[in-house]
């Protein structure tokens, strides 16, 4: 809840460890799953979560509730490390082999798994793929259903500037789509271009 991130965020400021490390089992893997939609790699989302919560632990008292909810907080933290983290990468990651969108599972054999199992690893390339100001509304507002006002507070702009990217973002992802660019399949693990 909001009001137990706050007093969590305390007694972190305080030097509570405990309260740290349940901010941070409560937290971790929705800093995780952005980061590694992001970048597509485990290995950099697991360095990004690391830097998320040192900073989150260093800086705790200059948290202000009322700016935003500490969930929204995290987004843009996270947000700030993945576009650091590209930009000295130059843009190039290793693309894992496992996927971790959530997409639901209607399926009732096994060539109907490895079909969406496929489906998967060409809409997370075709995502990946995406400038980052496009990828992050897709990864924040479809992919983990985050509001208008609170993706525009992660990512420090207008609601306005915020559909209007997904609008763009979702004319982009279908595009790649249709085209078949997310389906090339150079390697089993391929490096592909992560726009920073």
């Amino acid at each position: 809840s909001r009001v137990g991130d706050v007093h969590l965020m305390q007694r972190t400021a305080a030097g509570d460890r405990g309260a740290f490390e349940t901010l941070y089992r409560t937290h971790h893997a929705t800093v995780y799953r952005f980061a590694r939609l992001m970048t597509g790699s485990t290995t950099i989302a697991e360095d990004i979560v690391q830097e998320v919560f040192l900073a989150l632990m260093r800086d705790a008292s200059r948290y202000d509730p009322a700016r935003a909810s500490l969930t929204t907080y995290l987004y843009g933290s996270a947000r700030h490390h993945t576009r650091r983290r590209l930009l000295r990468d130059r843009f190039l990651v290793r693309l894992d082999d496992q996927a971790d969108l959530c997409l639901p599972t209607a399926s009732a054999t096994a060539a109907d798994d490895l079909i969406r199992q496929r489906d998967v690893q060409h809409l997370r390339r075709a995502i990946v793929r995406l400038p980052a100001r496009y990828r992050e509304v897709i990864v924040l507002c479809d992919l983990h259903d985050v509001s208008y006002a609170d993706a525009a507070q992660a990512l420090g702009c207008a609601i306005g500037t915020v559909r209007s990217r997904l609008h763009r973002a979702r004319h982009l992802l279908a595009d790649k789509l249709q085209r078949g660019l997310a389906c090339v399949d150079t390697a089993r693990r391929p490096v592909v271009k992560c726009e920073a």
